[in-house]
């Protein structure tokens, strides 16, 4: 049990494994018995006669397919695989991915969902910047926030995204005003059994200690690379005194993950550390809007990895999505959903975002005579962006973003049968332009089941809303702010 059960506090509730009621969940009963065993070294589980989506080339695609799970190991991907004492989970009428991999996620702002929905990212004195995530956001809502605020808002919001499909989250929780803050966030994630990337950014007050404080969370949380959460630091060159987060971060052997927006001022710093060689294969950039040629070449020419939040960044001023500059370096970006106060934290919505998106840009150049036009993304590629290549840019590819054979059961089954999308006539295509959340039938973190046939498992989803409700309360009470539901 958590301290913060122990405490009083907001917490999971676990019980028997498989054993939460239909009502609890408040979704629909569960069809046939999941497993409680799922995910236990020696048990196996054959997913049978699914669409086997495994983006591995190497692996290929199956109609008709099998997975077969050893404990939290994919065993085997195929046709007509031979069961054995494997407990059979029947996938027909269901396509078969690897689990999502949400690359950018503030997950400690759920209580506050929808609130800045109209909001640009900062106050530049243009038209409509009253409602700004800088101003209300980070001055004002994020400096009230409690430990067992911290707490609630991560859990709720990773639970939220197992239910949508989402296996694998870096979590930038900019919230660090003490120890005890960071504690609860590591706690909130760990205890949503779900594989997280624990980002460990600034926070505010006298009691912060970041960047120093990475050391005891490294030591603490993160000394075995054999866990569903591992760690990544921030280094925002907004923050001063940067460069020390980033020399932390590679003396932990950290990835260094950073916000990279022009309209911050951003760019002559970045542009410095392009040119004195600080790019490298650990860094993560978020957005990368607004930034210079030479910086772009030099963050492709290092390996670094470009995170896009595609939906938000044309929201919210950050600048039009670099997608196709990306493209164009060679740069396989991933897909991220940043803010809930603004934007659903749906995978749906960020593949469907990406693939208009780019393809309006060159469309567009096409009816305007252009006959050297790039290619345009395929439902395919940015199925690859949220998944494969969301693990490759958090360095976890070795062990999820595709179903190959020795990586985690990392598992999502879509029902393609629902009345959204069937008769199914392209897989691809139907779960990047047809499906939603609803289509998540279930969900298998590292063997483990998760979600089952549409409803989580082992969480009393009315008691932690209650919680999140109190959070919210709070929140809005102690920063001033009027929580006005029909405000203009």
């Amino acid at each position: 049990m958590c301290r913060f059960c122990a405490e009083g506090r907001p917490g999971m509730h676990f019980g028997p494994a498989g054993e939460a009621s239909a009502a609890a969940q408040g979704g629909k009963p569960a069809a046939g018995v999941m497993p409680s065993w799922s995910g236990q070294d020696g048990r196996k589980l054959l997913i049978r006669g699914g669409h086997v989506l495994s983006m591995d080339p190497e692996v290929g695609d199956f109609a008709g397919g099998d997975v077969l799970v050893s404990g939290k190991r994919i065993e085997a991907v195929g046709t007509g695989l031979e069961a054995g004492d494997a407990v059979v989970v029947d996938a027909t009428d269901m396509i078969v991915i690897p689990g999502f991999v949400d690359t950018h996620h503030h997950q400690f702002e759920t209580a506050l969902r929808g609130f800045l929905a109209d909001c640009i990212l900062i106050n530049d004195g243009q038209p409509h910047s009253l409602y700004n995530y800088y101003e209300h956001m980070l001055q004002k809502f994020s400096v009230v926030y409690r430990p067992q605020d911290v707490y609630i808002n991560e859990l709720f919001g990773s639970l939220s995204q197992i239910d949508a499909g989402v296996t694998t989250v870096m979590d930038v929780s900019q919230i660090h005003h003490s120890p005890e803050h960071s504690d609860a966030a590591v706690e909130a994630l760990r205890d949503a059994g779900r594989r997280a990337v624990f980002g460990y950014f600034e926070g505010w007050g006298d009691r912060a200690k970041y960047p120093e404080d990475a050391r005891r969370l490294r030591e603490q949380y993160f000394s075995s690379d054999d866990q569903l959460l591992s760690m990544v630091m921030g280094g925002e060159i907004y923050i001063p005194g940067h460069e020390k987060a980033w020399a932390i971060g590679r003396e932990l052997g950290l990835p260094i993950a950073l916000h990279v927006v022009g309209t911050f001022g951003m760019r002559p710093t970045f542009d410095e550390l392009a040119t004195s060689g600080q790019f490298g294969p650990d860094n993560i950039f978020i957005h990368m809007t607004g930034m210079s040629d030479l910086a772009w070449k030099t963050a492709a020419d290092a390996g670094s990895h470009v995170s896009l939040s595609v939906p938000i960044e044309m929201t919210m001023r950050h600048g039009m999505p670099p997608i196709q500059k990306a493209l164009d370096l060679g740069m396989q970006p991933s897909l991220s959903t940043d803010v809930e106060c603004t934007m659903t934290a749906d995978p749906f919505t960020q593949m469907r975002s990406a693939m208009t998106l780019q393809r309006a840009f060159i469309n567009e150049e096409a009816l305007g005579g252009r006959t050297d036009c790039a290619a345009m993304v395929t439902s395919r590629d940015v199925l690859r962006f949220a998944t494969l290549e969301g693990a490759k840019g958090l360095k976890l590819d070795r062990r999820t973003g595709s179903l190959t054979p020795g990586k985690e059961a990392d598992i999502v089954l879509l029902d393609a049968s629902a009345i959204n999308v069937a008769p199914l006539n392209h897989a691809t295509g139907a779960v990047v332009t047809l499906m939603e959340r609803s289509n998540v039938d279930t969900v298998m973190v590292a063997g483990r089941i998760r979600k089952w046939r549409g409803s989580l498992v082992d969480v009393d989803l009315p008691k932690l809303r209650a919680e999140l409700e109190a959070s919210r309360d709070h929140l809005f009470e102690a920063s001033g702010i009027d929580r006005d539901v029909f405000r203009n």
